[in-house]
């Protein structure tokens, strides 16, 4: 322990590097499980304890691996939590050098210890659990890692929602942090109706915290994914909210969605859309956003085929397959298919008539509108069955 001791002072990166990844004869490897887990405990606390060497040894690319051996070999517990601060010091290192690892950042700050016993060295609080898990997720996103960032980001939000109102106040920046990363996991993750909601909310957010201009980007980002929503009652809701936002129009003069608000608008009242009016909007689409469904249409087509199918829907009371497939830009047989499978998913009310290839539709209420009535039923229900327990408490 004396040779690293010395190292640290001298700033000896090699004489360190030789002992915990070298296998000469002062390499550790040549010691018991117990004494590894001893020394690698007291070099981490030299090493945080020693700014100087902290902070040049987590920028040295022959440190990291040493650093790693010894955060391997740890006993149950490590005076003041130092292996947390140094995770931490790399973690920053990591993020902050010109070629960023973000990757590799958050996996190291990954094996950070918390714990929720106010005794122990590695307690953390549920605003500081929310902050170490939203940071991962971040890293993770900016590596396009999705799996990894989705499991970082529940944690966070799980830790957001066991805070006390308390706890929450003078978080506002983590907390629209934290909805910023869930919004654009929903979005990676093609959850294109939960993301169009998610960004919507968070356009309405503060001006203290985000300018007009990064509220409107969110905006934009609500429509990209209410169009790329699965058609439906629920789709035909959020396009109600982003057509009644008095911002839609601001829309036009961003490049990336200058004709969002144009689409958002015929798609909310059922208007049909042509191939010409997606083209910017295409171009304007993420690589997630791009793919290929089974049915070989991408996530746009599909989504707008669908829309299609149901504005015919509000203006024809029947149509032939092979009318229908004209209008909606595909062959009679995937035109087929697809009304069969959307009557089937309750997204389209009607019937098929094969033999004369004829396509039948149910007159029906807007979705939105069948959607708040099953949700007042709901409500009904749920208040016809508070008011009997009462009566049965008061017996």
């Amino acid at each position: 322990m004396h040779k690293i001791q010395s190292a640290i002072q001298t700033n000896d990166f090699a004489t360190i590097a030789s002992v915990f990844t070298g296998f000469g004869p002062d390499s550790w490897q040549n010691v018991g499980q117990g004494e590894q887990r001893s020394l690698a405990s007291d070099f981490i606390c030299q090493t945080v304890a020693n700014p100087n060497f902290l902070e040049q040894a987590v920028k040295h690319p022959e440190m990291e691996q040493t650093f790693l051996e010894a955060l391997g070999h740890l006993p149950a517990t490590v005076p003041n939590a130092a292996d947390n601060t140094l995770r931490q010091a790399l973690f920053d290192a990591k993020v902050n050098d010109d070629d960023a690892d973000y990757s590799g950042a958050a996996r190291i700050l990954g094996g950070m210890r918390m714990e929720d016993d106010t005794n122990s060295v590695y307690y953390a609080s549920k605003v500081a659990k929310a902050e170490i898990y939203v940071k991962i997720a971040e890293c993770f996103l900016a590596e396009d890692e999705i799996a990894e960032s989705d499991s970082a980001v529940s944690k966070a939000g799980s830790a957001v929602e066991s805070m006390a109102t308390e706890e929450k106040e003078g978080q506002s920046a983590l907390l629209l942090r934290y909805k910023s990363t869930t919004a654009r996991v929903l979005d990676a993750n093609r959850k294109f109706l939960q993301a169009a909601s998610r960004y919507h909310e968070l356009s309405q957010s503060s001006s203290d915290l985000l300018d007009a201009e990064e509220l409107l980007h969110f905006l934009g980002r609500a429509t990209t994914c209410a169009i790329l929503a699965p058609s439906g009652g629920q789709r035909q809701r959020i396009l109600g909210h982003l057509y009644r936002d008095e911002r839609l129009s601001e829309l036009d003069r961003l490049s990336e969605f200058c004709t969002h608000a144009k689409i958002v608008r015929k798609m909310y009242r059922h208007q049909i859309l042509q191939a010409s009016e997606l083209k910017q909007l295409e171009e304007s689409l993420n690589p997630h956003q791009k793919a290929i469904m089974g049915d070989g249409l991408s996530i746009l087509e599909r989504g707008v085929v669908e829309h299609n199918m149901v504005a015919v829907s509000k203006t024809y009371r029947s149509i032939h397959i092979t009318t229908l497939a004209k209008i909606l830009n595909v062959d009679e047989r995937r035109a087929e298919k697809l009304a069969a499978s959307m009557i089937l998913e309750g997204c389209l009310h009607g019937s098929m008539d094969q033999v004369n290839g004829l396509l039948e539709f149910d007159a029906e209420e807007p979705p939105e509108v069948a959607w708040d009535r099953s949700l007042m039923n709901f409500c009904s229900e749920l208040n016809r069955v508070t008011d009997a327990i009462k009566v049965r408490a008061t017996r």
